[in-house]
């Protein structure tokens, strides 16, 4: 039987970063697992459990029609906010650090906010072109209808913005700020995407501005901002991590210390592995083996574009853009968070860092873009930029089939 033709330059980037991930948790969590009853094997073997079912949900997402995903968004949507809130449930929600992130499952725990992530993505690429909400006149095919719906201030702009900020709403409580940003981020872009006006976005800055400011304003925020500008002023204080992070990257130099052989992760470097497992790369692998991990990342963001602009329906290109921007965007924010570009948050590298949820639906993401990439027009297509407000000369004489 002829497999069905996918990209296979995603599937092995991801293969590829996954084998990684796994040596790098080992190396990072075989001294603290040595403490724990399991012996040095106890993280590894629950990450390589994290790995299956992550493959699991690969190959079920590949094999999957992305077309039914369109049934599932509200199911989706209504799913990830309940687990949202389910953090808040005394005895089922875990505390750490001060913060409610986590639900308690056997045999361990899930992070709600990495699956918002995805919902949202599958919950703007429907809404967005599903014609409801815009008059439709005659002559107009549904691609014109989705359109105007995307250009109206209400159905185009502050319905999605409404539902955005109900979930961020509830991250902040949490709180989980760097969900909170990289879920606002994601939707706005995937919005701008979909044909919502510039002028509105530039409507919100005199809200969004003050509240920002007001946010970081909470002290613990407040300093790891001005840790971020100064790491070195106070380096056994509020600079720790970063500083920490910074020598690892240094003591790995060019050619790295060698696998197993760094020292930050001796109870000096603060989660590495999973928050800075960057880093921890960097120290033992290396800046030639670290290059090469990001040229891995970009390629899937470029090969992601190239996707979203050879399907041939708006709901494909719009899924498989906000997929690829999901992907990208966590990974740009843990690098430049573990290199000293942005401010300290704990964020893990998809595909690598150590925890489930982040690995299942990183992984769970990258099958829904190579289902997208299996409906194609040809793989040597022109690349187009899905651009739903300019109608192509086709769309005069017939709408999308697939909406």
């Amino acid at each position: 039987m002829k497999l069905p033709e996918f990209d296979r330059g995603i599937l092995l980037s991801a293969v590829i970063l996954v084998a990684t991930g796994i040596f790098m948790v080992y190396s990072a969590t075989a001294v603290m697992a040595m403490r724990s009853e399991g012996g040095d094997f106890t993280f590894l073997a629950r990450h390589l459990v994290s790995v299956g079912v992550g493959l699991l949900a690969l190959l079920v997402f590949m094999f999957m029609d992305y077309r039914h995903l369109r049934k599932l968004s509200i199911v989706l949507l209504v799913g990830a906010f309940a687990l949202l809130l389910l953090v808040f449930v005394p005895g089922l929600g875990v505390s750490a650090n001060g913060a409610r992130r986590w639900i308690r499952m056997w045999p361990s725990t899930f992070q709600p906010s990495e699956l918002a992530k995805l919902a949202v993505v599958v919950f703007m690429a429907d809404y967005a072109c599903r014609p409801f909400g815009a008059r439709a006149t005659p002559g107009m095919n549904a691609a014109h209808a989705i359109r105007r719906k995307m250009e109206h201030p209400v159905t185009g702009f502050l319905i999605p913005l409404g539902v955005l900020f109900l979930i961020q709403g509830v991250l902040i409580v949490q709180p989980d700020f760097g969900a909170f940003m990289s879920i606002g981020i994601l939707g706005m872009s995937m919005l701008f995407l979909a044909g919502v006006r510039l002028k509105y976005f530039l409507m919100l800055l005199p809200v969004g501005v003050p509240l920002m400011v007001y946010l970081l304003q909470a002290p613990y925020r407040l300093r790891r901002v001005t840790a971020f500008l100064d790491p070195w002023k106070d380096a056994h204080g509020s600079g720790y991590q970063l500083v920490q992070s910074l020598l690892s990257f240094g003591n790995g130099g060019l050619f790295g210390t060698g696998l197993g052989e760094g020292r930050q992760k001796l109870f000096f470097l603060p989660e590495p592995h999973t928050d800075f497992i960057f880093s921890m790369i960097g120290e033992e692998l290396g800046f030639v083996r670290v290059l090469p991990v990001v040229v891995l990342f970009f390629y899937i963001l470029y090969r992601g574009y190239r996707i979203s602009g050879q399907v041939p329906d708006p709901f494909g290109q719009l899924l498989a853009l906000g997929v690829t921007l999901m992907l990208a965007v966590q990974a740009l924010f843990h690098m430049a968070v573990t290199t000293g570009l942005l401010p300290t948050k704990g964020l893990p590298l998809p595909f690598v860092s150590y925890g489930g949820s982040s690995l299942l639906v990183s992984l769970a993401a990258t099958g829904i873009l190579l289902s997208v990439s299996r409906h194609r027009e040809s793989l040597g297509a022109a690349v187009r930029r899905p651009d739903f407000r300019r109608p192509r000369p086709r769309d005069h004489r017939a709408g999308y089939k697939n909406l």
